[in-house]
């Protein structure tokens, strides 16, 4: 899959898959050059699975992940996360601070196939070390 069926909008509205759910929800963080991403799995990082039980915590899981050495808290590197609803729709919220070329590793780290939609957002929820 291209960059080109990536959608850059202010609203989510990623379109519906042709049959089922194209990916995996899951987390991602750009450390310096690394994109490090982390599928949704339940039986791999359980102590990091959030609220909902289908994606995890980056709060939780960056102390299970974090590169060794890094005395960093979760929410000083760009972040985000891919949501694949139940309808099909994906939606890859992340910081603006991570540059469109890391897309193509988004989509195959996420095994994401269908068209879906970029949300950069800009809220506290996503905000970095380079954002003060």
């Amino acid at each position: 899959m291209d960059n080109e069926k990536a959608k850059e909008q202010e609203e989510p509205k990623g379109q519906k898959a042709p049959d089922k759910p194209s990916g995996t929800d899951g987390v991602f963080w750009l450390v310096g050059e690394n994109l490090l991403t982390f599928p949704f799995d339940k039986e791999k990082y359980p102590e990091a699975i959030a609220k909902s039980g289908n994606t995890y915590n980056h709060e939780k899981l960056w102390e299970l992940v974090k590169p060794k050495g890094c005395g960093k808290p979760f929410d000083y590197y760009p972040r985000g996360r891919a949501v694949i609803s139940n309808s099909g729709t994906v939606t890859v919220y992340m910081s603006p601070e991570i540059p469109i070329n890391c897309v193509s590793a988004i989509e195959k780290a996420f095994g994401i196939k269908v068209e879906y939609v970029i949300k950069y957002d800009n809220s506290r929820h996503y905000r970095c070390y380079s954002d003060d």
